[in-house]
């Protein structure tokens, strides 16, 4: 049996109001464990690291996750509300801590189709 890892979403008027408790194997990114659990994070960039749509914060659970590399970090000081546990979750690898992860009110996304 393969161990999962426990991710807690808390909650967000739009993409999962009652917040939302899932399980991923470790290795996931956090957006890849997210949409397949029906939570739809916003990834203008199609998880190429190449904006910020994607950004959460990381609760619980920051220091279990492989640090963000140089271009992560870049674009990251472009995020709205960004804070010290701050990821992009196509480049945040889930692992075998469990997480508590809040979706920014805001994002910042310049390539949005709902215009």
């Amino acid at each position: 049996m393969t161990h999962k890892t426990r991710i807690t979403f808390k909650p967000h008027d739009e993409i999962c109001p009652e917040g939302a408790v899932i399980y991923a194997e470790p290795g996931t990114s956090l957006l890849d464990a997210a949409l397949e659990a029906g939570i739809e994070i916003e990834h203008a960039c199609e998880k190429s690291c190449a904006c910020t749509t994607c950004h959460v914060v990381v609760r619980e659970g920051f220091h279990s996750l492989e640090d963000s590399d140089e271009l992560e970090d870049d674009l990251l000081d472009k995020a709205w509300g960004l804070e010290a546990e701050s990821r992009l979750s196509c480049q945040a690898l889930v692992a075998d801590e469990e997480l508590v992860v809040e979706i920014p009110r805001y994002t910042i996304n310049q390539v949005s189709e709902k215009r």
